[in-house]
């Protein structure tokens, strides 16, 4: 039993989820429940002018739309979440709806921020800094992993410094997450298999940080479950719509338990691998979790254990290091059955990079609640070198 007497906790989770088929169609319902009229639509340019979403989107605002702002790009950067949220003040708006994967959700919580509290988003990053409610979201997710339509947190990356910025604040929750199978369709699928890793990873990070908890630990074993019953199923067939919206709901679990529990070293190691080397984070996640779970492998066990049950891994009369690398290697070939890369040097990271990676870690936030301690470079390059 991972608890104890002493067991205390704060679980929070205010996102109001509209889960089904075609339930994009309520989104004009719910931007009048939330006392809006005109929306600022965020998204990037693959869904506005490759895809029919936006039109979609727009469609079911009607006269509530009040402009679209299409520039977001994979890993947003501060110098797009401020053009955002110009566009926002030059339309008017009193509300934003993002429609895209994670970086589209994320800039539009950059921009919900500057919008309410001005300057530059550079002068809010961190953690619990905002006076007051932002601008109200409502987050329409068309991948199946990142799980920020229900957290509290941003990535937003800082070209200059070439660093990703972390902000959480209870006021970055969106108030609304549409959760509609027939949206994520026509993802690729090297973003199916990315995203659903990155959901994984979620979970499993969420079972072995500083904060985990009851709630959070179901709402994780359950993600796990349900990712690995239905990823291969919507890589083999994209149109199953049952089993695209079990991975959305997983997705949508897993965030919420990692917004409560927290995460690790694995995403801290992968924000500093995604802002140094572009490579896609649920991929980096991806390679990154069956060595961490070797690291942690001393103080977490129990944890990574539930996680491989969930697998359907038998661990049962292992020693615990043996049932940690069983779980991990389970989830490698997860990952290789999903088509994604297992090795760092497979996505163009070099072991001259290495160290500037180990660095670079040390400085992200997620690091504090990975279970156990890390505080030196040479700590981290344990898992790299493993990983490469």
């Amino acid at each position: 039993m991972r608890y104890g007497a002493d067991l205390s906790f704060l679980h929070f989770s205010p996102t109001k989820i509209v889960f089904g088929a075609k339930s994009l169609r309520e989104l004009a319902s719910e931007v009048d429940g939330l006392g809006c009229k005109r929306a600022l639509v965020v998204t990037d340019g693959v869904i506005a002018h490759k895809t029919d979403l936006l039109e979609r989107t727009t469609k079911a605002l009607g006269r509530r739309l009040g402009a679209v702002f299409t520039d977001v790009l994979p890993d947003s950067s501060v110098a797009i979440v401020d053009r955002g949220a110009a566009a926002a003040k030059d339309a008017g708006a009193d509300c934003i709806v993002s429609i895209g994967g994670g970086s589209s959700i994320d800039t539009a919580k950059g921009i919900a921020i500057v919008h309410t509290e001005g300057g530059s988003l550079r002068d809010h990053q961190g953690f619990q800094g905002l006076s007051r409610a932002t601008t109200p979201h409502i987050a329409i997710p068309t991948t199946a992993g990142t799980g920020s339509e229900v957290t509290k947190h941003a990535v937003i990356k800082d070209l200059e410094a070439q660093q990703k910025l972390l902000f959480g604040d209870f006021h970055l929750y969106p108030r609304v997450a549409i959760l509609d199978p027939e949206l994520t369709v026509g993802m690729p699928a090297a973003i199916t298999a990315g995203t659903g890793l990155d959901a994984l990873t979620h979970a499993f990070e969420a079972l072995h940080a500083m904060q985990a908890e009851p709630i959070a630990d179901a709402l994780a074993l359950h993600a796990i479950r349900l990712l690995v019953a239905n990823l291969k199923k919507t890589l083999d067939i994209p149109g199953d719509l049952t089993a695209r919206g079990q991975m959305l709901l997983a997705s949508t679990m897993a965030g919420i338990a990692f917004d409560n529990a927290q995460v690790g070293l694995v995403h801290a190691i992968a924000h500093t691998v995604g802002a140094r080397h572009h490579v896609h984070h649920g991929t980096a996640n991806a390679i990154l979790l069956p060595h961490v779970l070797r690291f942690n492998a001393d103080v977490a066990a129990e944890a990574y254990r539930e996680g491989g049950t969930a697998m359907g891994v038998v661990t049962a009369g292992m020693e615990d290091a043996a049932a940690v690398d069983a779980v991990s290697q389970a989830i490698t070939r997860f990952v290789a059955g999903a088509g994604l890369p297992t090795r760092l040097r497979d996505v163009g990271v070099a072991e001259a990079d290495l160290s500037a990676i180990a660095e670079g870690t040390l400085t992200d936030g997620s690091i504090v609640y990975n279970p156990k301690p890390v505080t030196l470079a040479t700590e981290v390059m344990t898992v790299l070198r493993a990983a490469h």
